[in-house]
């Protein structure tokens, strides 16, 4: 038996599990889209029910994808998708979300995001979500790859209070935010999306993380997410299209890192001492 996964919740006092699906680079090949599917369907029946995608992801493919993976079971999964800076003017993101709806297969996006900072004032993308929002079209909006100052940035914005969530990269070995970005978000109840969160791979050959992982019977891949399990208001979206990955992603909520093991994580992968740049990819 699985220990529950446990959630973080949304400003809007939506629960979500802590550990989601992501999807980037899927719907680029039609040999792997049966895997993708049956992988993103594994992840629902393991509770896994966050699926993070995008518009510019396989320029829709991945979208239709996750609408694939969904159909029939739409009212257990919370989806996530995003519109591209160059198309988040008023008239362009609402044009947008509607292309994204068609290629999900769904009436509405539970929380839609700007996937960066563009041309467009931040305040034009905001009143087109809140426009979205009173529609029905989507639920909740939010922000990705967004420094500090983009997010006081934002929140001075008319509405612009109502971000719902800023999603960044941030792993292990990527630790920068949580130097000022994570408190600044955590003290306003808005939780992190945490991208590439085994560093596109990276960090499943680490030396060090391998030895800690075997002292728990686990994969490198395992700790690293039962480590942003024990990261307050973090949710995490790894990507895989295997079925198999998708259960030993799941196993990684049954693992418990106790003082001892983060103090070991920390020696290994050090947090930051000072300001730093956010990184993205």
């Amino acid at each position: 038996m699985h220990d529950p996964i446990p959630t973080t919740t949304f400003p809007d006092g939506r629960n979500v599990p802590v550990l989601g699906q992501g999807t980037w680079r899927m719907g680029e090949n039609r040999t792997k889209a049966a895997d993708e599917i049956r992988s993103l369907q594994i992840g629902l029946d393991l509770g896994m029910t966050l699926i993070d995608t995008a518009e510019m992801y396989g320029n829709g493919g991945s979208e239709r994808i996750v609408g694939e993976a969904v159909r029939g079971r739409r009212d257990e999964a919370f989806i996530v998708s995003k519109v591209l800076p160059s198309n988040a003017s008023r008239s362009g993101t609402i044009a947008a979300c509607e292309r994204s709806l068609r290629h999900l297969g769904t009436d509405r996006i539970d929380l839609y995001l700007l996937h960066w900072r563009g041309g467009y004032p931040l305040a034009e993308t905001v009143a087109a979500f809140e426009e979205l929002k009173r529609d029905g079209k989507i639920i909740a909006w939010g922000v990705s790859n967004f420094d500090v100052d983009d997010m006081e940035e934002l929140i001075l914005v008319p509405e612009g209070g109502n971000v719902a969530t800023n999603q960044v990269l941030y792993n292990l070995g990527r630790r920068g935010i949580e130097y000022d970005l994570l408190p600044w978000c955590r003290d306003r109840s808005v939780p992190i999306m945490a991208y590439s969160p085994l560093d596109e791979g990276r960090l499943l050959h680490d030396a060090d993380l391998v030895h800690i992982a075997k002292a728990h019977q686990a994969t490198p891949a395992q700790v690293a997410l039962a480590f942003l399990k024990t990261r307050a208001g973090v949710i995490s979206i790894p990507k895989t299209g295997s079925a198999e990955r998708s259960r030993e992603n799941r196993d990684a909520m049954d693992i418990h890192l106790t003082a001892e093991n983060l103090a070991e994580l920390d020696r290994v992968f050090p947090p930051p001492r000072r300001k730093m740049r956010l990184e993205v990819i």
